[in-house]
């Protein structure tokens, strides 16, 4: 399968193919210097598989986890690539899920201001979001994603082998995003989340999960509008995700599409349809709630990079299939987090 996503001079393809990694050098220029980008979670032979593609090429470990998507990694990354002696007409390569695509192309995106970058993801959550679009970025601190920039990829590739290696948790994670894009603009994409095989139609669903963001990254490519629906789910979640999210040295908690699985239900206004998401959260292995100290959520929820002025826009669901943008005060986050004041 195959997808384009058109942006100009800036447009890219999007393949989507079971072997594919192994291929990548019919599909982009690796006859220079290339930085392959991974973490120490991803098996090492996929990386592998796109440096002995290369004319040279130096493979580049960071840590598995949330904690290297860091500004200490970012530069330790930069580092490595100066070492390397590469140059403006050279290539970043990242082989993993969004921690790594998204701090992989950030050091594509500063480093000699700008070189050329692709995304090969490996997790669902990456295959299904984080690989397209542009969007690159660290944490700083606790604050998710808050130094980026947008560096769209050469081409991004998905191999949908690289699932087969992937823990089962790691696996459900990523269909929070997939089950978001179906509330959104894909009642098609809902209904087989409902009442099909959700591994049978694996590949259909990321296919249909892209072309919703496709089809909004297109229209909007740097999030002044229309992209803003894309985040449903996610100023809640992060901070949720904040707060009880695994990273650095709290080795337990939750991933950040658990996080984001939860900070849609409030959003989602039908109540039938909120029961229906709940289903579907139970029959995949999303968890339905969680405790969590709601002051403290509230404290980085503050910290959202869409809290401005003290007010928040927020992505609201009134039924399947559609959405609205509501710019509320930053004080009504408290409301949703049933706190008083």
């Amino acid at each position: 399968m195959k997808m384009t996503l058109h942006l100009g001079k800036r447009s890219y393809n999007i393949i989507l193919k079971r072997g594919a990694l192994a291929n990548l050098h019919q599909l982009a220029d690796l006859n220079r210097k290339v930085a392959v980008v991974t973490d120490s979670g991803v098996p090492a032979q996929y990386a592998q598989t796109v440096a002995d593609q290369c004319k040279a090429a130096r493979i580049i470990t960071v840590p598995q986890g949330e904690a290297s998507k860091s500004l200490k990694t970012l530069e330790a990354v930069l580092y490595q690539m100066l070492d390397f002696g590469m140059g403006r007409g050279d290539l970043v390569v990242a082989v993993g899920g969004g921690v790594v695509g998204d701090m992989a192309g950030f050091a594509a995106a500063v480093y000699m201001r700008g070189i050329d970058f692709i995304n090969c993801p490996t997790t669902t959550l990456s295959m299904i979001d984080s690989s397209i679009g542009g969007k690159t970025a660290v944490d700083l601190g606790d604050t998710k994603n808050i130094v980026g920039a947008f560096h769209q990829p050469k081409v991004v590739v998905v191999d949908f082998a690289t699932l087969d290696t992937l823990p089962r948790r790691h696996y459900v994670n990523g269909l929070a995003e997939a089950i978001k894009a179906g509330l959104l603009a894909d009642a098609e994409l809902f209904d087989l989340f409902e009442n099909g095989d959700v591994d049978k139609n694996i590949e259909k669903i990321i296919y249909r999960s892209l072309q919703v963001k496709r089809r909004v990254v297109e229209k909007d490519e740097t999030e002044a509008g229309l992209r803003k629906c894309l985040n449903l789910g996610h100023t809640l979640g992060h901070g949720i995700e904040a707060v009880k999210g695994v990273k650095g040295r709290r080795k337990t908690g939750l991933f950040h599409g658990e996080c984001v699985a939860l900070g849609m239900l409030p959003m989602i206004e039908e109540e039938a349809l909120r029961k229906r998401t709940l289903a579907v959260y139970r029959k995949v292995g999303l968890p339905t709630r969680t405790t969590f100290d709601a002051e403290k959520v509230y404290a980085e929820m503050l910290h959202d990079k869409k809290a401005q002025s003290g007010k928040v826009t927020v992505i609201k669901v009134p039924g399947l299939g559609c959405w609205r943008a509501d710019t509320i005060p930053t004080s009504e986050l408290r409301t949703l987090l049933g706190l008083n004041g």
